[in-house]
């Protein structure tokens, strides 16, 4: 054998029992030792389950071996049990339910979850048989696919239990009970989308707790440095003259300022009030208007009036005026036409043209002479009464024309309502509600009347999930006990006893902290009202404040050039305090970071250790074993792990045959014995309905005899 051949299967054999000396505690099965000679090197798959399966909030404590070594019961359970973390209506245990009925809602599951089987298993028949009985290649992907995606399938699972719609017949949704009940569902449905819309948008919108804390603490620290800074300034202006007294015509005067500010800001809300109350009164008046003029003219015969002169209009419109216009327009079509047809005319066509017409006119106006020459004395009151119908006959025109227009003016003013009436409701304005608009009203009321009975169902569903919180909060608070006591053991095992009570008592100082902000907020409420309560003291004071003012009038040029010195110093001072809180605040974080980094390199030192430690005493064994297994001495090579496993797997394969002989026997003898079986118990039936018979005929024999003596007859119950 070639050197080297020879050192790779020394090297290979010395792998092997390292990897079963790493797993000494666990007792491997036949078909898994197998698997060690077979193919030493896991599957990334089967290793990514093992990982997810043993962070939370599982807790398995898994390695391969165990995980692999599972039976089909136990991984549909542990399938069972994902599924239920991803869900919790599938938590059950699977010993309780038939095999059919665990693999329907698994797969129903699975199909709300929008699971796809891998590209091996395209028959669902296939997949279905295989999550009956537990097989691995089935249950190792769908485990792989859930675990990876696992905050993913949560919220869709939950939304599943709200979006999922129920599919009703077409001829059980003509009854009108059932299609307002189906409107109502889908209205709830579309309510739900909308919320849960609002409710990510708000989780996404930036805004986090952290921030607003550091905000909260940013914030105390510039309260901090305000009260000192105003320390110090009462402390230098305590030497000032009269400096209570100017310090408090100083409040008063910055009191009357905020005052006037917030006195200035009513006046403008209360116009602004006026100003839409006006608009109000305006449009109010304008519909009164309206209404009276409808109750003026409301009687039948009133309407009815108003009804046939508009019929009247209507058909003259139609029978007259819009037959001769439309007479007069097609024949000037015409004419436009055959001018458009006609070839191009010059300036001498047009006045030949000119002159026909001029001529044509003259012979018109001589028939017309001869003509009333002729029927003068006959046709004379005719003419007047042809005249006067032209007249009127005009007139009638004219009129109509002014009415249709005062129809379109009217039609125009009322879209300009309607545009003005839009612009003032944009404007918050109020309407008087009329029929239409009270049908409306109504219909709304009833629309919010079932969004509330929806909210009230919906608060029944929130009180019922509420018990089965309280009751998960009864289980974690009994977790929590337990995880605290092994927290304990861990603490005083790694010698840092009490960094969770420590910790704990951070939590609380924060809450007492929280306290006493709320409390500060009250306070500031009183402070609140004693202000309003100091405003009216110095409303009532103000006029003995006149004389007050004249002297600070003197001192205000005092203020002033003092005001200027202390916005130098102020400004002087500020940036010193900027500098000096810059460096300290970078001194603090390289401190903490350098901190920080020891601890993390004194814990890597230790882990580092331990497992150089672990790793000697597995080298050692693992040297050991290879002395054993290379020795000359054959006594020392039956010590050897790998002939202890080899015989334990003869043994386990002769005990294997052994089984397998006797289920042989078994199913030979099954059939003769269940038929002997079920004639014992036919045997047994027979005896027990002869006893029965037997035990009857006995009572009837004893109850109900005759006994004659003497003559007598005697019925003896």
């Amino acid at each position: 054998m070639h050197p080297s051949q020879e050192f790779y299967g020394i090297q290979r054999f010395t792998d092997f029992i390292t990897s079963v000396l790493l797993c000494e505690s666990f007792p491997l099965p036949l078909f898994l030792l197998q698997d060690c000679f077979q193919d030493p090197i896991m599957s990334d798959q089967i290793k990514s389950i093992v990982e997810k399966l043993n962070k939370e909030p599982f807790k398995k404590n898994y390695n391969l071996i165990t995980f692999d070594s599972l039976e089909s019961m136990q991984l549909l359970q542990l399938l069972n049990d994902v599924l239920g973390e991803i869900d919790p209506k599938h938590v059950v245990d699977i010993r309780e339910e038939m095999p059919e009925q665990t693999a329907k809602r698994m797969l129903s599951l699975l199909g709300i979850l929008k699971y796809k089987p891998p590209g091996s298993i395209t028959d669902l028949s296939t997949f279905r048989q295989g999550l009956v009985i537990g097989s691995k290649p089935v249950i190792h992907p769908v485990l792989h696919w859930l675990l990876q995606r696992t905050n993913e399938l949560k919220k869709r699972a939950y939304l599943a239990r709200f979006l999922i719609k129920l599919e009703v017949p077409a001829e059980f949704l003509q009854d009108d009970t059932v299609a307002d009940t189906n409107k109502q569902y889908e209205d709830l449905m579309e309510a739900f989308k909308n919320l849960h819309k609002e409710c990510e948008q708000l989780k996404t919108s930036g805004f986090s707790t952290a921030e607003i804390r550091r905000d909260i603490t940013a914030m105390e620290e510039e309260k901090d440095q305000l009260i000192k800074r105003v320390e110090r300034l009462k402390k230098r202006v305590e030497t000032v003259q009269n400096h209570q007294r100017m310090l408090e015509i100083a409040r008063q005067l910055r009191v009357e300022k905020e005052r006037e500010e917030s006195l200035a800001q009513q006046k403008q809300e209360q116009k602004n009030q006026l100003f839409h109350a006006e608009q109000r009164l305006q449009r109010v008046q304008l519909q009164l208007k309206d209404m009276q003029h409808a109750v003026v003219d409301s009687k039948p015969e009133s309407l009815m009036k108003r009804l046939e002169e508009e019929i009247k209009f209507n058909s003259y419109l139609c029978s007259e005026k819009f037959p001769r216009e439309l007479d007069s327009k097609k024949q000037s079509l015409y004419f436009l036409q055959k001018v458009v047809s006609e070839p191009a005319m010059g300036q001498s066509d047009l006045n030949e043209l000119e002159t026909k017409i001029n001529e044509v006119n003259a012979q018109i106006n001589q028939l017309i002479e001869k003509r009333m020459m002729k029927y003068e004395p006959i046709d004379s009151k005719f003419s007047m009464y042809r005249q006067q119908a032209s007249i009127i006959s005009r007139k009638k025109e004219a009129k109509a024309e002014e009415l249709q227009a005062a129809k379109e003016e009217m039609s125009n003013m009322e879209r300009q309502m309607l545009q003005k009436a839009n612009q003032a409701r944009e404007l918050d304005g109020t309407e008087v509600l009329k029929g239409d608009e009270f049908k409306r009203y109504v219909n709304k009321l009833r629309s919010k009347n079932t969004f509330y009975k929806k909210k009230r169902l919906e608060i029944a569903e929130i009180t019922a999930e509420y018990g089965i919180l309280q009751r998960t909060e009864e289980l974690l608070k009994q977790r929590h006990e337990a995880i605290q006591q092994q927290l304990q053991a861990i603490e005083d095992k790694k010698g840092i006893s009490g960094y969770s009570y420590t910790q704990e008592e951070l939590e609380r100082v924060s809450a007492a902290k929280s306290e006493m902000d709320e409390m500060k907020g009250r306070t500031l409420d009183n402070m609140s009202e004693m202000v309003k309560k100091l405003n009216a003291m110095v409303a009532d004071k103000k006029s003995s404040l006149a004389p007050i003012i004249k002297e600070l009038r003197q001192l205000r040029q005092n203020c002033q050039e003092l005001t200027q010195e202390c916005d130098g110093k102020k400004v002087q001072y500020d940036s010193c305090a900027a500098g000096l809180e810059s460096n300290r605040s970078t001194l603090e974080q390289e401190v903490k970071g350098l901190r920080e980094e020891c601890i993390q390199e004194e814990s890597c030192y230790h882990h580092t250790n331990c497992m150089k430690k672990n790793l000697e005493v597995q080298l050692q064994r693992a040297k050991d074993e290879m002395k054993t297994y290379v020795s000359p001495d054959p006594q020392d090579r039956r010590k050897a792990i790998r002939e202890q496993y080899t015989r334990m797997i003869l043994e386990q394969e002769n005990l294997g045959k052994k089984l397998r002989e006797k289920q042989k026997a078994v199913r030979e003898s099954h059939g003769p014995n269940m038929k002997q079986a079920k004639m014992w118990r036919d045997f047994e039936q027979l005896m027990e309905c002869k006893r029965e018979c037997f035990l009857k005929q006995q009572n009837q024999i004893s109850v109900g005899q005759v006994i004659q003596e003497g003559g007598e007859d005697r019925l003896v119950l």
